[in-house]
């Protein structure tokens, strides 16, 4: 089982981004190429340690919590939120602020409201900056977060809450090594 996420993350080029080894991955940066095959493994997984039950939206961030998102999106006929770096200025428009281990910024949440249940899925956690942000704006509006997933964890971050991970991964500067998977 996720046979095509391990080798693929196996095979993936590292770049240095000032002392952080950063890996490039279709799943993380949708490049080189983003292989249905692979997000269907991987929304397969998903289907199967998700709780959806009584879920109303899946909520992902942009930009490449969205091939996954989609991808769940639609195998269970569950509506997809994106979390946007653009603000809109819509009623009741979440800003949330967001920093991880090499970026900051704004992202901006839209079209939950206090009666949702939501799962939360995204591409990775390393330092767990981006998903705690966005579990407080979530939390902020009074959703329920049902279940939460994330196709890589690199490190052992402290999100707040329990999470889930398809496959947990240790860098070096020559390369990604998976040390587990949760499948």
């Amino acid at each position: 089982m996720l046979d095509k996420l391990v080798r693929s993350l196996e095979a993936s080029p590292i770049v240095k981004r000032g002392e952080y080894n950063y890996f490039i991955h279709p799943i993380t940066d949708g490049v080189p190429l983003l292989e249905p095959a692979l997000l269907r493994e991987i929304g397969c997984a998903m289907v199967r340690i998700l709780n959806l039950a009584g879920v109303d939206k899946i909520v992902v961030v942009e930009a490449m919590g969205i091939p996954i998102g989609a991808t769940l999106s639609l195998m269970t006929d569950i509506p997809l939120v994106i979390v946007r770096k653009r603000q809109y200025r819509l009623p009741g428009e979440v800003a949330v602020h967001q920093a991880t281990g090499y970026s900051k910024g704004e992202l901006y949440l839209n079209g939950v409201t206090r009666s949702d249940r939501v799962v939360l899925v995204d591409d990775v956690i390393s330092t767990g900056g981006t998903m705690r942000a966005v579990i407080g704006a979530l939390d902020h509006v009074g959703a329920e977060i049902a279940d939460i997933c994330v196709v890589i964890t690199r490190g052992d971050e402290d999100i707040g809450r329990p999470f889930k991970s398809l496959v947990k991964v240790e860098v070096s500067e020559s390369q990604v090594r998976v040390v587990d998977t949760y499948i």
